[in-house]
């Protein structure tokens, strides 16, 4: 059966939204003004703020070229000829950029496939569905978040490696993360937010709840889903002490324990250790930064209350 109601619902809002967009825009006293009056103070401000959240990148990035270390405040400012990419010919020479990047996407990319998924049906489950201990469930969940994952990670080798037999596989570094309990309240916080007239809406036209949640839903928290995705990426991505556990096949060990290798055993005998040492960082750091600058404007939208008028 057709989710007639819950789909009207929506259309209606968004044909009403799309006719009072420049009514809103060129009403006196909208953001949008306020934005246009903004002082030269104020975007002096902004300059400096953004100068000041730059520099380390910029700092990072201009030492991982320097041929000579230069530690100083003027090291920022380098001379032309002090520059090289002899620091990055070193880390791909000792390591295979390239495989480590592949490992640490499959490995990344399938911790962010299970938290996205498990995350949708559990926050939803939470939110919207009325069953005996909802509010235990939800308990233990805010419970486990203050359980460091350090604290796990014995028991959790015990039974990867040991009982499971998962040693030196992409399946024993991701399982540990499959399941995140912060996305899980993520995308519960943001659908207890929607309307719930959408969802009886949907039940009265006989719709089950998997495809509430696909049809109806899902499209209203896309932001909640790249601020998972967002927050998701930068842990496994960095992580190295459990891949480094679970795994010693350098063939599937991901980035961060390839540079950890790398800036431990050979970094300190080159001949700019410390420009060694910042390019294995601006290597680790790209991608992650790639990803926030694609998302950033999926990540700041929080226009959540669109799904019906009024």
């Amino acid at each position: 059966m057709s989710l007639t109601n819950a789909q009207n619902a929506k259309n209606d809002d968004g044909a009403s939204r799309r006719t009072e967009q420049p009514a809103a825009v060129l009403r006196p006293g909208s953001g949008v003004e306020k934005r246009r009056n903004l002082g030269v103070g104020s975007f002096l401000l902004l300059a400096v703020g953004a100068f000041v959240f730059l520099f380390p990148f910029y700092y990072m990035f201009i030492g991982s070229l320097q041929t000579s270390p230069d530690t100083s405040v003027g090291g920022a400012f380098p001379n032309p000829g002090n520059l090289t990419g002899e620091n990055y010919v070193n880390i791909n020479g000792s390591i295979n950029l390239l495989r480590g990047l592949v490992n640490s996407g499959i490995f990344t990319g399938g911790v962010i496939l299970f938290t996205v998924v498990f995350g949708l049906l559990v926050g939803y489950a939470l939110a919207r569905m009325q069953f005996r201990g909802r509010g235990t469930v939800f308990g233990l969940m805010l419970v486990v978040q203050m359980v460091p994952f350090q604290l796990l990670q014995i028991p959790l080798y015990v039974m990867i490696v040991r009982d499971y037999g998962l040693a030196d596989t992409y399946i024993g570094m991701i399982l540990p993360f499959a399941i995140n309990s912060t996305a899980v309240f993520v995308f519960r916080q943001y659908f207890l937010q929607l309307p719930s007239t959408l969802f009886e809406a949907a039940r009265i036209d006989g719709a089950s709840e998997l495809r509430i949640l696909w049809q109806i839903a899902i499209p209203l928290v896309r932001p909640a889903i790249v601020t998972a995705i967002l927050l998701t990426f930068i842990g496994p991505w960095n992580e190295f002490l459990w891949p480094f556990l679970v795994t010693k096949d350098q063939a599937i060990q991901p980035l961060a324990v390839s540079l950890a290798n790398y800036i431990s055993n050979i970094a300190a005998t080159a001949s700019n250790p410390f420009g060694a040492i910042l390019a294995g960082a601006c290597v680790l750091a790209a991608p992650a930064v790639a990803l926030f600058i694609f998302f950033q404007r999926q990540f700041i939208s929080t226009n959540i209350g669109s799904s019906v008028k009024g």
